[in-house]
């Protein structure tokens, strides 16, 4: 049985969901784990797995579009911490635990001792669809794809072997690369959709554009995530977050408008959910998730937000729902496979590409 590392992103909770389906695995498989991660991943995850909190890069927003001046200097203020938990990090996890690989859901500090010490490094996230997968792009996207795709590459240096969660299948750049349908939790699997008299909105900051326009709706019932509060304003009820509660509400509403992250996304369409993204300026992964869902038509993306696009949504909620209906509606049971295989026999798979993988040159690199 392996020893490994698991480090994620602790932005959002989206990494923390689909880590804690592929941990439970592993640990259940006989393997030993040990989590690393901050913020909400670690929130999430400390108090069912062995998890060392260390800092990490987090992105400030105001009104759904990144605050480059507040995220620059939130993140700065933490340079001499981020120097200290990779010390504690390296120290215990590293040279104690002696691992045999590091998997990788988006956080860079794990992945660049992985390299810095010569253990393997798998990744398992939705990021590097970016890096490794060919995509639709509109041309005026061109230069911030190309950026996105190197600022991952400075991230997450140099995995040995990808395993891509996307609901979008494009052609894969490398035979290190391999493309699964998106992890879900055990929950939203079992969920039993039904289509209720209202649609779901969840935003992650206090949204105020959007509130003020779904006042204008007074046909439709909204149920409102993201501001902390119970409470009911005319067609608006807002609810506190509960993950039993909101996974309620999702498997039981007639359609989702929310930001376009991804795992929100690849939920809503499991359950057969229509989806009005609205993709958070200054993140380009996010509008790709709105490009991606625009050519699916299960739903549509609407960069800049106007009145105009939340009715065109609602008006074709009918034609949406259809087409959702061919949506391939798989479990995690691919990626465990693929997971098990890569692992299997002391390793030796993982042992081939990583050694493969030395043997790339970095300007060579897909």
């Amino acid at each position: 049985m392996a020893k490994i590392i698991y480090s994620l992103s602790g932005e959002g909770s989206g990494h923390s969901s689909r880590s804690r389906e592929m941990i439970t695995h592993l640990i259940g498989q006989g393997h030993t784990v040990k989590v690393a991660s901050y913020d909400r991943g670690y929130q999430n995850l400390k108090d069912d797995f062995d998890v060392l909190e260390v800092e990490g890069f987090s992105i400030v927003s105001e009104d759904n579009k990144v605050s480059i001046g507040k995220t620059f200097a939130q993140n700065f203020t933490t340079i001499l911490d981020r120097f200290e938990a990779s010390n504690i990090l390296k120290q215990k996890y590293f040279k104690e635990f002696k691992p045999d690989c590091v998997i990788t859901d988006f956080e860079p500090m794990a992945a660049y001792l992985a390299n810095e010490l010569d253990v393997p490094l798998i990744t398992i996230d939705n990021q590097h669809r970016m890096r490794y997968m060919d995509f639709p792009c509109p041309f005026e996207w061109k230069a911030e794809a190309i950026f996105i795709e190197n600022l991952i590459r400075v991230m997450i240096p140099r995995p040995c072997i990808s395993l891509v969660t996307t609901f979008y299948f494009g052609k894969k750049k490398n035979d290190r690369t391999f493309m699964f349908p998106p992890i879900l939790r055990q929950s939203v699997i079992e969920a039993k959709p039904s289509v209720g008299n209202y649609i779901l909105v969840y935003a992650t900051k206090e949204y105020d554009t959007l509130i003020e326009y779904l006042k204008n709706y007074k046909r439709e019932k909204f149920i409102v995530y993201g501001f902390n509060v119970d409470k009911t304003e005319g067609n608006l009820t807002y609810k506190s977050f509960s993950r039993s509660g909101f996974l309620i509400d999702l498997a039981g509403c007639r359609a989702v408008i929310a930001t376009a992250g991804f795992t929100l996304m690849t939920e809503s369409f499991y359950l057969g959910k229509p989806y009005l993204a609205l993709p958070m300026k200054g993140q380009f992964e996010q509008v790709l998730n709105g490009l991606m869902l625009d050519e699916l038509k299960y739903g549509k993306s609407a960069l800049d937000l106007e009145k105009e696009n939340i009715s065109a949504f609602l008006y074709d909620i009918p034609e949406y729902t259809e087409n959702l209906k061919n949506y391939e509606h798989k479990d995690n049971n691919a990626i465990t496979e693929m997971l098990d295989l890569i692992l299997a026999n002391d390793g030796q798979m993982l042992q081939s590409f990583h050694d493969k993988r030395k043997t790339i040159f970095h300007f060579d690199e897909k």
